[in-house]
């Protein structure tokens, strides 16, 4: 399979990395900052559900740790699934947080902009959020 192209989209937030970690990490805080997920939260097994305007997605977190990775997996509604890297760093008293966006297969440019734009601004409402 060859490589698929990228974007990283940054964030830097004003509050301790370990705080931004505390929060972004925890699957039920995403309704807060990540728009496209919807709502419904709710804990299966290891995994995570999510009603999304696409319909049920099953989610698998990195389990917690001390480096700041948020990686997880999005299971779409027809099988297929997405991994997202996600990381937390230390930028001096606050923190950077990197998203790593692959463009799926078949997917358009205009697609692939339109997420770019969608996780961009998910994650200035998780700036706004934590350096209220």
């Amino acid at each position: 399979m060859p490589t698929r192209p990228c974007r990283i989209l940054t964030v830097a937030i004003e509050r301790d990395a370990r705080d931004v970690y505390a929060f972004a990490s925890q699957p039920k805080n995403l309704p807060r900052w990540a728009a496209g997920l919807g709502s419904g939260v709710t804990r299966d097994g290891d995994d995570w559900l999510v009603d999304a305007p696409q319909g049920r997605l099953r989610m698998r977190f990195a389990p917690r740790n001390d480096y700041g990775v948020i990686d997880h997996t999005v299971i779409l509604p027809d099988g297929s699934e997405v991994d997202v890297p996600v990381r937390i760093l230390p930028n001096a008293s606050g923190a950077e947080v990197i998203f790593a966006l692959f463009r799926q297969p078949g997917m358009s440019d205009a697609d692939f902009e339109r997420d770019a734009t969608a996780v961009a601004g998910d994650l200035a409402t998780l700036k706004r959020l934590l350096e209220a």
